[in-house]
């Protein structure tokens, strides 16, 4: 037991249930730096600063016998520097009740803890710049949230000017150093430390500000009681400060100021916390900067006030995170917002949510100096109707920086409106035009009004009548057979058009349809052929769902056709043989069958399989041979 004891990397103890050390392992001699014998017989709150947690721990054993109890708690050194430990306690029973021992095993996690606290204070600073309308507002928020997150008791702002962000008059070297802003937590007293702040300067390179300004880096005071600052050392003494470091607001080569912050613990020098802060300072000093340039950009803008607000267009100037600078009356009349809503808002508050993203990528485009000549966007006025914007914008820098984005926009809502009103109208139009010829045929005549006429060499002609159609109807009214004729022919021009084929006309339960016009193609039979093959799936379908008995007949011839405009009045085909043809074979066809002609049989014989009919007796045109169309070939 003593070797395992000895051996484990984590520091244990073994207290008696009163909290007297009983027994170490080398891990927490290191740890704390404590020897085994200055620490055996001694109370635990030796190392543990909060002793309520301790006694909670010792005084509620009991509850140990059935669960491990895991806490963190901050610990000290020999040296009092401060530790975050977490303990695993438990409790090893014995016979006599009430003289149990209690083992604690501890693993330093002050390493986790100061990481976190440099996540959260970047995060927080960064947030803090982006949020503050100016300069004052930000310091002290600033100041606090270094305190809070990194466990400073105290935090000063010192520079040469009236306060930080006003130009420091004179060279740099000769400056003389006031505090301008502090911040101090409630949990120590620091009345006349402040009082001996306010009243106290520094010149460069005197004391903890001065040193800083002089030098331009972070610097770590381990306890500012023996630093040898005279006029502050005992104050901060009295009042428990210990631990300091400070860090320059620097903007390339001009200091801005310095901030310093005090701990009441004596702490060693943090390498990472002091680049840490000196990263914070440089965007402290580039956040000043800018606001610098905001508010000389507000003020040299001033005279065109007058010129702005009696203009009709919406003007607008925000700054790099979007907060308004300045709008004019157009602006406010046009979307709605009072000043005191303006002034709480941001420009990515009132953009269209479709227009945000691309609205977004140009605003950061702009920023990095790209240029944009017109853009188009939309805003939401405040009783949440959409204004539609056209207009120009660019960026100003001052001294490589982006101080404000400017634009001015044009409300071309009424004029969208009217546009597509028109767009809908000439759709309108062409689809009716295209109700009464086919879109080939339509299009030409729209750009040129004259005479159309066009031969169509290759096109197949299919003709589809349904066999005893009128027998079949003739017990039901009229109503009845249009909706029957309307479902299968509905059927019919779905078809038609999954194939890019056109529809000639009905004519009462006849369905003609013709492939290679008005548009050319080179499989006009094939896609013929497909169509036919379905019109039988499509007529079996049919029947299975109305409970009906139809039987179609088909016949597909293929030939040449003169298509014609007259005028809108007057379109017509010329379509000499081909059309009497192929009504032929669907007249003299069989029922439930395809029938084509041998002009069609060639233009199918390599990709579907027909079986040869014979001869059949065509008006005008004699004896001609004709196949059955029986299916695609696989």
């Amino acid at each position: 037991m003593y070797q395992v004891i000895t051996a484990i990397a984590d520091a244990l103890f073994i207290t008696s249930n009163l909290g007297e050390i009983k027994k170490v392992n080398r891990a927490a001699q290191k740890l704390f730096g404590f020897s085994e014998e200055e620490l055996i017989n001694q109370p635990m709150s030796l190392i543990i600063d909060d002793t309520q947690v301790l006694t909670q721990a010792i005084y509620r054993h009991s509850s140990f016998k059935q669960n491990s109890q895991n806490f963190e708690v901050v610990c000290r050194t020999k040296t009092r520097e401060k530790r975050l430990i977490a303990f695993s306690c438990s409790v090893i029973p014995k016979k006599i009740k009430g003289l149990e021992d209690i083992v604690y095993i501890g693993r330093d996690v002050t390493a986790r803890q100061h990481r976190e606290q440099r996540t959260s204070t970047q995060y927080a600073i960064t947030r803090i710049l982006s949020e503050s309308q100016s300069v004052k507002q930000g310091i002290p928020q600033i100041l606090q949230s270094i305190c809070q997150n990194l466990g400073c008791d105290l935090g000063e702002l010192w520079t040469a000017s009236q306060y930080i962000g006003t130009s420091v008059q004179g060279d740099s070297i000769n400056a003389v150093l006031r505090c301008v802003e502090i911040w101090s937590s409630r949990v120590i007293s620091v009345r006349e430390f402040k009082a001996i702040t306010w009243q106290t300067t520094y010149t460069p390179g005197v004391g903890l500000p001065g040193r800083i300004w002089i030098r331009r880096l972070p610097l770590w005071i381990q306890d500012i009681t023996k630093d040898g600052d005279t006029r502050r050392s005992q104050p901060a003494a009295e009042t428990g400060l210990h631990a300091a470091f400070g860090f320059p607001i620097l903007d390339d080569s001009e200091i801005l100021g310095v901030m310093v912050f005090f701990s009441r613990d004596v702490q060693p020098k943090d390498k990472d916390l002091l680049q840490l802060v000196g990263s914070i300072g440089s965007q402290v000093a580039q956040f000043i900067k800018r606001k610098q340039a905001e508010d000389a950009l507000v003020e040299s803008e001033e005279r065109y006030r007058d010129l702005f607000e009696n203009a009709n267009d919406l003007i607008q100037s925000i700054n790099a995170s979007g907060h308004f600078l300045y709008v004019n009356r157009a602006w406010r009349e046009t979307l709605g917002y009072s000043e005191a809503e303006i002034a709480n808002m941001t420009v990515f508050d009132i953009i269209h949510p479709e227009c945000k993203q691309d609205f977004l990528q140009r605003f950061y485009r702009l920023l990095s100096g790209e240029k944009f000549n017109q853009i188009k966007s939309a805003f939401v006025t405040k009783d949440g109707q959409t204004i539609f914007l056209e207009g120009n914008i660019n960026c100003k820098f001052v001294e490589g920086h982006p101080v404000a984005v400017r634009g001015i926009f044009r409300n071309v809502t009424q004029r969208l409106a009217a546009e597509k009103a028109l767009r809908r109208h000439q759709e309108e139009t062409e689809r009716l035009l295209l109700n009464i010829l086919p879109a080939a045929i339509s299009k030409p005549l729209k750009q040129e009004p004259a005479n159309i006429a066009e031969d169509f060499a290759d096109v197949t002609v299919l003709f589809a009548d349904i066999v005893g159609f009128t027998e079949i109807t003739a017990s039901m009214s009229a109503i009845q057979v249009v909706n029957l004729l309307n479902q299968i022919f509905s059927a019919f021009d779905r078809l038609t058009e999954q194939y890019g084929l056109e529809r000639i006309k009905t004519i009462n339960d006849a369905y003609m349809v013709v492939g290679g016009l008005p548009t050319r193609r080179l499989d006009h039979a094939q896609a013929i052929a497909q169509m036919a093959l379905h019109i039988q799936t499509a007529i079996a379908l049919f029947n299975t769902e109305n409970n009906q008995n139809f039987n179609i007949r088909i016949g597909i011839h293929s030939g040449s056709v003169m298509a014609g405009v007259i005028n809108l009045n007057n379109f017509t085909y010329d379509w000499g043989d081909t059309i009497n043809i192929a009504s032929c074979m669907e007249s003299q066809g069989l029922v439930g069958k395809i029938q084509v002609t041998e002009d069609t049989y060639k233009y199918l014989c390599d990709e579907f399989l027909l079986e040869k009919r014979g001869e059949i007796e065509v008006k005008s045109k004699g004896k001609m041979t004709t196949y059955l169309l029986i299916g695609k070939k696989r």
